[in-house]
């Protein structure tokens, strides 16, 4: 649509100018259309196009237009600097020597001021569409190198968080497994004891149980933590191996079903729980199941730290759009206290915090009106559509990034003791230097080639307008010989001077030197021939003097300067 309409107005353009210049009807049309024809060409022919415009611009007004558009076109899509540089000084050859031969120039200035005129119009175009071409491509590459470049960042962060994740899971295994085995190994041994009550065997059997539970979650957050890629038997557990204790019954669910354990082994230990629920159960996302059962686990254990002996409520509420959990406890019972403080890291929130804005949800904890504390979490049932992406046991043993996308994929295999040479010695990659050094070299060359056209141009300027002032300054001291033979001893001076110019310029500057005497009193006008003279230091001079009105004299003379 754009190179129709631009053929369009190349052809009018055409028309206009071939109308200014008088040609006839079929004329203007015959150029109009070979206008409009020969523009769309030069997307597949810029040399040809270029050149057969240059021809006929010499010829023909109305491809005067044309060849701006020709030019920039040329520098665009014509490959290669020698190309390029002998396409357009082939075309400004042919268009200066088809206008001197045709138009024939009537003096060197006029010659003078169409030489810099054509390279403005052949030239120029081409040479800023060509730098502004290797600018834009230059620009480019820099910003698929910057891209390249954020990748390639992007990919070491996570490379260094995966480091990272894989010592705090080394950590935590090697402190916190040791430490709850031997709980539950001492727990198991106190458990069958026969001294101890029945009621010292149920809380020492909660204890058991609590410590068992916890050495499954820790194996399934070190399972998080490490590197999928390596062996689950290095202190962790495989999600085959945990999925067969969670059918066997040895491990706690970690989801809503699971909540039902905790409200138990709360009651166990004494508290007074209540486990409500209200509204049609939906179906909820892994992610988002695990986190409605961490909301009732953290609300519990603060129950049971900050409010020993209140009464706990778990609420479940299916609504609408998403599912509530709710924990509220009363206030803390008048009892005496043990003097113990209570340990609390004040990072359960905060996790928990983070875990439901993934998900999309959000959760709420404050006092309530009574003096108790209640903790609220809002889950979506579409956290796995519309939320953060929920994890899965199948995500879990995905990587990062994709093979095809990993930039250790992408560097190739070397035989032992090579090295594969991706970037250059200043940092960037070889492909980018070579772009850069080549678009610079390029780019060097046209601004050299613009600002000698620049000059030219500027050169050709200064010489049109010194033709100007010294064509104005020789019409003020400068007359033909039959104008000096046409005025006769005699006339009015006033009659003598309309017809001669007023000789008020620099070039009759010194003209007396070596002049014949003036008439006494009389007030001389002397003017140069526009013929020259005899000899290279001689110059014809003609003189005119004035007195009482009239011419009383005329004299022609030689001096020399």
């Amino acid at each position: 649509m754009r190179e129709s309409l631009l053929s369009l107005v190349l052809g009018l353009l055409a028309a206009v100018a071939e109308a200014l210049a008088e040609g006839s009807t079929v004329r203007i049309v015959a150029v109009a259309l070979a206008a409009a024809a020969l523009s769309p060409l030069r997307r597949v022919l810029p040399s040809t196009v270029l050149l057969v415009t240059a021809m006929g611009m010499a010829e023909f007004a109305g491809f005067s237009p044309l060849v701006l558009v020709a030019a920039w076109s040329a520098g665009l899509r014509i490959d290669g600097f020698g190309k390029a540089a002998g396409t357009f000084a082939a075309t400004y050859a042919v268009s200066l020597g088809l206008s001197v031969v045709w138009d024939a120039p009537s003096s060197p200035l006029a010659l003078a001021f169409a030489a810099p005129w054509l390279l403005v119009k052949t030239v120029v175009p081409g040479l800023i569409s060509r730098y502004w071409s290797q600018r834009r491509t230059l620009a480019d590459t820099l910003q698929e190198y910057n891209a390249q470049i954020l990748r390639e960042r992007a990919m070491i962060a996570g490379q260094a968080r995966m480091r990272e994740r894989q010592r705090i899971a080394q950590d935590m295994h090697d402190s916190l497994g040791h430490q709850l085995t031997l709980i539950s190994v001492h727990a198991g041994a106190l458990e069958v004891d026969r001294k101890l009550t029945e009621r010292q065997r149920e809380t020492v059997g909660v204890l058991r149980e609590a410590s068992v539970a916890a050495m499954h979650e820790l194996r399934e957050v070190v399972g998080l933590l490490r590197d999928p890629a390596e062996s689950p038997g290095e202190g962790g557990t495989s999600h085959a191996a945990q999925d067969r204790d969670v059918a066997a019954g040895t491990a706690p669910s970690r989801g809503l079903a699971g909540i039902e354990g905790l409200v138990e082994a709360s009651r166990s230990a004494g508290a007074v729980v209540e486990l409500r629920r209200s509204g049609e159960p939906h179906p909820l996302a892994p992610a988002a199941d695990h986190a409605a059962y961490r909301i009732a686990q953290e609300g519990l254990t603060n129950a049971h730290k900050h409010a020993p002996g209140a009464w706990i409520t778990i609420e479940l509420r299916y609504e609408p759009d998403a599912l509530v959990v709710e924990v509220a406890n009363g206030r803390t019972p008048e009892t005496p206290g043990t003097g113990r403080t209570v340990v609390s890291g004040g990072q359960g929130l905060t996790g928990l915090k983070e875990r439901t804005r993934l998900l999309g949800g959000m959760v709420h904890e404050g006092p309530t009106a009574d003096g108790g504390f209640r903790l609220a979490g809002l889950l979506p049932y579409g956290s796995s559509e519309g939320g953060a992406p929920s994890l899965s046991p199948g995500d879990m043993e995905t990587t990062f990034v994709d093979l095809a996308d990993d930039f250790r994929e992408q560097i190739p295999a070397a035989s032992p003791g090579e090295s594969v040479p991706v970037t250059h010695r200043n940092g960037l990659p070889k492909e980018l230097v070579k772009a850069m050094s080549r678009n610079k070299r390029l780019g060097g060359i046209a601004i050299g080639c613009g600002g000698t056209a620049v000059v030219i141009l500027l050169l050709g300027i200064a010489l049109v307008a010194t033709g100007f002032f010294l064509a104005s300054e020789s019409d003020k001291a400068m007359i033909e010989p039959k104008q000096y033979h046409a005025v006769t001893v005699g006339q009015s001076e006033a009659e003598v001077r309309e017809t001669l110019p007023s000789g008020k310029s620099f070039l009759a500057f010194g003209l007396d030197k070596g002049a014949p005497p003036e008439p006494k009193g009389a007030k001389c006008l002397t003017l140069m021939s526009t013929e020259t003279g005899g000899e290279a230091d001689e110059e014809p001079v003609f003189r005119f003097c004035f007195k009482g009105g009239k011419l009383v004299e005329k004299k022609s003379f030689m001096v020399r300067r």
